[in-house]
């Protein structure tokens, strides 16, 4: 039996009490709408809702007295510091792509339902319009509407402990909070949850990148060149997309290998199944070192010794759809990138014909 892809639906054991807020950073445009969703879920739905503590530092919300009672309400966290993993029972993101991949950065394990609002630049992964709120809300929390599992990423990074990148208590010599880290005797063991790719890349450096790639222990190949993508069928139509790799729907169960400017002319890009492990390594003879980002963010250097796993995470991050996962994906691929845009041919008139 093949599942029908628009058979996923959002269903819930008991009605939704807590939800999860995330507005854009530094962006004017937000502020009305994030002002008039948070007025009709704590009034209208009675609902507890969650904001980061940035957001409310905002000088236009924290200076507006009529939006102080309903300021006073909300429950407020920061990132890397406070776990609202389980408190949360659906997120609505306002803005563009990021706010998805900020929301899926925050739960590490699973992650509650995302409605997300187009109010960005691109809105691939946005299918929601804010001029009729209400009724899409309402919708969501009565549990009427069609889900889409994007799959994410469980990535492992290992490096070799070395003095000069001493970590103590959590926190790195620059300042920056480190991501679940765990310690081993000479090793430090970081890992991310990843919902669009892993991008490996030679940095700063003016020589050709050189890391192997091995899946399920078996090298497949070195890449040469720029880099190397590693992503899920949402991240197919981000940076992978870019660098010339095909688009894959978010319910195919795969991983796509992409590299980035080889210096070879047959390395095309490729698909494998869901569940193998690549790991990714810096190749011996390697001039250079390498550098890691996970989803654009917590990038960092990769030297001869250290590795990257890679794999298919159990907990994917359950997207929220406007119409169903095939009609709203081609939409997307529509309306964002303009695929196959073209103006169409003229057809015969009857005197050609003849």
């Amino acid at each position: 039996h093949i599942q029908d892809p628009a058979s996923q639906r959002l269903t819930w054991n008991k009605p939704p009490k807590s939800v999860l807020v995330i507005k854009k950073i530094r962006d004017a445009s937000l502020l009305q709408p994030f002002k008039e969703l948070c007025v009709y879920l704590t009034e209208e739905n009675n609902m507890i809702v969650y904001v980061e503590k940035k957001v409310l530092e905002d000088p236009a919300i924290a200076n507006d007295e009529n939006f102080g009672p309903v300021k006073k309400k909300f429950c407020t966290f920061r990132e890397d510091y406070d776990d609202i993993s389980n408190q949360i029972d659906f997120i609505i993101c306002l803005g563009g792509d990021g706010t998805l991949l900020y929301a899926s950065s925050l739960f590490q394990g699973s992650v509650p339902p995302v409605m997300a609002f187009h109010l960005g630049s691109l809105g691939f992964l946005t299918p929601f319009n804010f001029e009729n709120f209400q009724s899409q809300v309402t919708q969501v929390i009565e549990g009427n509407a069609a889900l889409v599992l994007r799959s994410r990423l469980k990535v492992k990074v290992v490096k070799e402990h070395r003095e000069k990148s001493s970590v103590q208590n959590g926190i790195e010599e620059n300042g920056v909070v480190s991501a679940n880290l765990e310690k081993e005797v000479g090793k430090q063991i970081m890992q991310y949850q990843v919902l669009n790719e892993v991008v490996v890349d030679r940095g700063p450096s003016s020589y050709l990148s050189n890391v192997d790639v091995f899946l399920d222990g078996h090298l497949i190949t070195t890449v040469q060149g720029d880099g190397v993508i590693v992503s899920t069928p949402t991240g197919s139509t981000a940076y992978a997309a870019a660098a010339g790799a095909s688009m894959i729907h978010p319910n195919v169960p795969a991983i796509m290998i992409t590299p980035i400017c080889p210096h070879s002319l047959s390395f095309r890009p490729i698909v494998v199944p869901a569940g193998v492990e690549l790991k990714i390594m810096l190749s011996p003879d390697a001039r250079n070192t390498a550098w890691v980002s996970f989803d654009g963010r917590k990038r960092q250097e990769i030297c001869h010794g250290d590795s990257i796993s890679i794999t298919t995470s159990c907990y994917p991050l359950p997207s929220i759809c406007f119409r169903d996962p095939v009609s709203d994906w081609f939409e997307s691929l529509a309306q964002c990138l303009h695929w196959n845009v073209r103006k169409k041919q003229n057809n015969f008139t009857v005197e050609e014909e003849e």
